[in-house]
């Protein structure tokens, strides 16, 4: 099944993701933030961390960049999204302990980021609202079954159909 039962270990598979790219990153201004359905306790969700490394105005990207460079991500630009940089793993084949055999999308985004803003803001309400999290975690489940479980067809009507959903949160949650 594409979606998943809710874990405890997705908060410890980012603790450890964190731990390695914080010791990477030691001496910048920044903070690392769990995002996305696996960071949101008892929501059912595709087993990927989703991740956003946040910056600050003092570090320069390309620092960041390099940084996360040698430990084998690369660059993979904006995706479309301003103030939203990806990064991806170099090799599939890559042998790091844990950044080779924990699924994760990695971001980084400038601590003025509205997407940043987006990420938490969804998150944090979700969590907040039992309600508003079992009919997003319903709508997930719903698109995987119209989609016959294919991770490229979900990710595509996820991004159409659960827009209006997500914008409709953030509205209210910006209402508080």
């Amino acid at each position: 099944m594409l979606i998943q039962e809710y874990r405890e270990s997705w908060i410890e598979d980012f603790n450890a993701i964190k731990s390695v790219i914080n010791n990477t990153l030691i001496n910048l201004n920044i903070s690392i933030e769990h995002i996305g359905s696996t960071a949101v306790p008892q929501l059912d969700a595709k087993p990927i961390i989703d991740i956003d490394i946040v910056y600050g105005k003092d570090v320069p990207f390309e620092i960041l960049k390099k940084k996360l460079e040698k430990i084998g991500y690369y660059h993979n630009g904006n995706q479309g999204i301003i103030n939203r940089e990806v990064f991806k793993r170099k090799n599939r084949w890559s042998t790091h302990p844990i950044l080779d055999t924990m699924t994760h999308h990695l971001y980084a985004c400038p601590v003025d980021s509205e997407e940043l803003r987006r990420h938490i803001t969804f998150r944090n309400y979700l969590i907040a609202n039992e309600t508003a999290r079992a009919e997003y975690q319903q709508l997930k489940y719903q698109i995987a079954a119209a989609t016959n479980q294919d991770k490229k067809q979900y990710a595509a009507l996820k991004e159409v159909e659960a827009r209006a959903f997500i914008n409709d949160i953030l509205a209210k949650a910006n209402q508080l």
